[in-house]
């Protein structure tokens, strides 16, 4: 069983930077992809950025482009945010996700961290 821990959220004022990490862990590890998602307090979930994990092509959300950037370890299992010029708007919880195939649905996903940006 695939399991993906998140790390790095806290408290942030506008215009910082802030990195989180994704660890996974389970035998042959191997996704076709993964993926960064956020939960804004009284929304739906929304895509923040993808990466596939051989070939590491990213797509992110129009919301975020310019300012974040996702990246993958394919030797420590590790994907990571690099988020710059946040916004008061990005505060969420951020959610690490892991698709086995990639024309099916994220199917492991970690428990959240929190990014709390002010203003």
């Amino acid at each position: 069983q695939v399991q993906l821990a998140e790390s790095g959220g806290r408290l942030v004022q506008a215009g910082g930077s802030l990195r989180l990490s994704c660890a996974a862990s389970g035998p042959t590890f191997s996704p076709y992809a993964m993926g960064w998602f956020r939960r804004a307090p009284g929304k739906d979930r929304e895509f923040v950025a993808t990466i596939t994990w051989s070939g590491g092509e990213s797509d992110y959300a129009d919301s975020v482009k310019g300012r974040f950037t996702i990246s993958r370890d394919s030797a420590r299992n590790t994907v990571s945010l690099q988020m710059n010029s946040l916004k008061p708007e990005d505060t969420a919880v951020y959610y690490c996700a892991a698709k086995s195939i990639g024309w099916r649905p994220y199917n492991y996903w970690g428990q959240g961290t929190q990014v709390t940006v002010s203003s």
